[in-house]
């Protein structure tokens, strides 16, 4: 589907048809059918609303747009929940996912029921990763994805499962290699110049998921740990034999360690009868 957030068309999955609504945000630079796992997992319980951000798999990028912000990727979801007629939700999102979903609780923390965490980090980058993320949105606007998407495949998942998956190894290939160069260039810019989001994390008082690969070389166990001692009430599950993206490589215990959520016990659902502004 589409929607136009702003005057800007967003793609989104909406199935489902719980009482209950779960938005999933994907990380860089993946495309909604990241969460394809979780999707058919959740569906005969909730109802799941999986966006492609902007600039990323169907949405489109203003033209002469160079740099998007977190808070711009937040208040499209927010935005697109309110066409949607949901008013709270749950939230989860992986690595740049998980900033969003940080900016989206920064920005409307009384819409949040829970959150899922995973594979991401608050604080701020080094000095050497910020000029880093500004030199690979200049080389993907120069080059294309293509051997950007070569380069990262076995960070993204790690090398054995990269071998010993092809299925998964394509999808995340495809995913990376049909990434509009100009919104991962645009996304990367904004991610550099993002705020600390360690101080908001002690004020987060809904049921919260931390979840990891224990093979992530992009946010490792010791970021995921850090998130843990900030929220208070978190639970934090380690994922074995699994890198970045330990949705897709072990998805059967990311979708247990999900389970976890309910069974933390969610505040009644209020979604029922919200109309947009």
């Amino acid at each position: 589907m589409l929607s136009c957030v702003k005057t800007l068309p967003i793609a989104f999955d909406d199935t489902g048809t719980g009482a209950r609504a779960v938005l999933l945000i994907h990380g860089h630079p993946f495309n909604r059918t990241m969460w394809a796992p979780q999707v058919e997992h959740l569906r005969p319980r909730f109802r799941v609303i999986v966006p492609d951000l902007r600039g990323y798999g169907e949405s489109t990028l203003d033209d002469d747009s160079r740099e998007t912000r977190l808070k711009t990727f937040a208040a499209d979801n927010l935005a697109l929940m309110d066409a949607l007629g949901i008013r709270t939700f749950i939230l989860g999102g992986l690595s740049m996912g998980g900033q969003i979903v940080m900016e989206m609780m920064r920005q409307a923390p009384e819409r949040i029921e829970a959150l899922l965490l995973a594979d991401t980090f608050a604080g701020l980058d080094s000095p050497e990763r910020k000029q880093l993320r500004f030199t690979t949105a200049d080389r993907l606007e120069r080059e294309g994805m293509d051997a950007y998407a070569r380069e990262e495949l076995t960070k993204m998942i790690t090398p054995r499962n990269a071998e010993q998956m092809p299925g998964v190894a394509q999808h995340v290939m495809n995913m990376m290699r049909t990434t509009p160069p100009n919104g991962a260039a645009a996304a990367l810019r904004g991610r550099a110049q993002r705020i600390d989001y360690l101080p908001l994390l002690r004020e987060i008082r809904v049921p919260t998921l931390i979840v990891v690969g224990r093979e992530d070389v992009y946010t490792p166990v010791p970021l995921a740990e850090e998130l843990h001692a900030h929220i208070a009430g978190s639970r934090l599950v380690v994922i074995e034999d699994a890198g970045h993206m330990p949705n897709l490589e072990r998805p059967a215990a990311f979708n247990a360690a999900l389970e976890t959520l309910w069974s933390a016990g969610l505040p009644a659902c209020r979604s029922a009868g919200f109309q947009p502004a």
